[in-house]
């Protein structure tokens, strides 16, 4: 089935003792192979929902379901086995370790996971997103489009039914905001991965199938 699904989903955060409220009762379903897009002003909720749906963060009411498991019902090796062979995850700033190679980046999922793969498969990846030139080169040596190609491959490695993308191309001039974009759609297209992306970005929006827009705690649907 590969759904995720929010049920009166809320969310506070408790600042000097003082309860702040920034999701009330979101319900909000996303298949496999959809393309949705939250929009919102800055600090209106959308990297919470994010968080929350892809279970890096837990709901103050309301449920979270995967297929038809609830995600509080895991215990934490439950949760992070789900995430791990289900999520991928691009945000603005790419989190690489500069000590790797790409190559060592891109297959740090696989090795949390303790599951081998074969090498041509993650050269296969990782010249998808247009790097095989740049393998064996650490980060310090690529440039802020590059890197996020290997954010990219990374989020790719363990076959995801679902990346969430958070400001994935905010750190990046115009020219290769574009690239990454289209790398992105290209994909979710390619392998049937649905992308769960918030964005200011209003010409990468245009490109997805469901646009909500969360304002005053609230979603709805643009």
């Amino acid at each position: 089935m590969n759904k995720i699904q929010s049920i009166n989903l809320s969310k506070s955060f408790f600042i000097d003792g003082i309860e702040i409220e920034v999701l009330n009762k979101i319900n909000i379903s996303i298949k496999r192979g959809d393309l949705v897009a939250l929009s919102g002003r800055s600090g209106a909720g959308k990297s919470t929902l994010l968080q929350v749906l892809a279970s890096l963060d837990t709901p103050s009411s309301g449920l979270i379901k995967y297929d038809d498991t609830s995600i509080e019902s895991l215990n934490n090796s439950e949760l992070s086995s789900l995430r791990l062979k289900n999520f991928g995850f691009v945000y603005q700033f790419h989190h690489l370790l500069e000590d790797l190679t790409v190559m060592e980046n891109v297959l740090i999922p696989l090795e949390i996971l303790n599951r081998s793969t074969n090498k041509s498969e993650v050269l296969n990846i990782i010249d998808e997103v247009g790097l095989s030139h740049r393998l064996n080169h650490h980060p310090w040596r690529l440039s802020g489009g590059e890197k996020q190609r290997v954010a990219i491959a990374r989020a790719l490695i363990n076959k995801p039914n679902f990346i969430f993308l958070d400001e994935p191309t905010g750190n990046l001039d115009e020219d290769n905001a574009e690239i990454i974009q289209k790398l992105l759609l290209d994909i979710s297209r390619k392998y049937n991965i649905a992308l769960i992306t918030a964005t200011h970005d209003s010409n990468f929006i245009r490109n997805f199938d469901k646009i909500y827009k969360i304002q005053d705690m609230n979603l709805t649907e643009a």
